[in-house]
C-alpha cells in the first residue's frame, strides 16, 4: 500500500465569508442599525436591544470596534462617558443592512 500525502483543504476566499466575519454575530446587525441613527452610550444601545446581554454587547462592541466599523470615544467625565460611532466603513454597510430588511419583512 503506497502511502499517499493527505492534501491540505483548499481555501476560497469568499467575499461573502469576509464580509461575515467583519459584520460579527447576530447582535452586530442590531447595533449597526442603532448606530445608523447616530452616536448612541451603551446604556442607550442595550436599552434599544432589549434582548442582549451586557456582555454579548460588549463583546459585539469591541468585535466591530477591532474591525474598525465603529470608534469608541471616553469623555473623562465622573462617571466615564463613552459613545459608539460608526467609521466610514460602518455606514458603508447602511445599504446592505437596509435591503437585509426588506427582504426579511417580505420573506421571513
Amino acid at each position: 500500500m503506497a502511502n499517499v500525502k493527505e492534501q491540505e483543504p483548499l481555501e476560497i476566499e469568499c467575499s461573502i465569508e469576509k464580509a461575515l466575519s467583519v459584520i460579527g454575530g447576530k447582535w452586530s446587525f442590531l447595533v449597526l442599525r442603532e448606530l445608523f441613527c447616530g452616536r448612541k452610550r451603551f446604556g442607550e444601545l442595550q436599552k434599544a436591544i432589549s434582548k442582549v446581554s451586557p456582555k454579548a454587547l460588549t463583546d459585539t462592541l469591541r468585535h466591530l470596534e477591532n474591525q474598525e466599523v465603529l470608534v469608541r470615544t471616553v469623555y473623562p467625565t465622573v462617571p466615564v462617558t463613552v459613545e459608539y460611532e460608526l467609521t466610514e466603513k460602518g455606514h458603508s454597510l447602511h445599504k446592505i443592512i437596509k435591503e437585509m430588511k426588506h427582504w426579511g419583512s417580505y420573506w421571513a
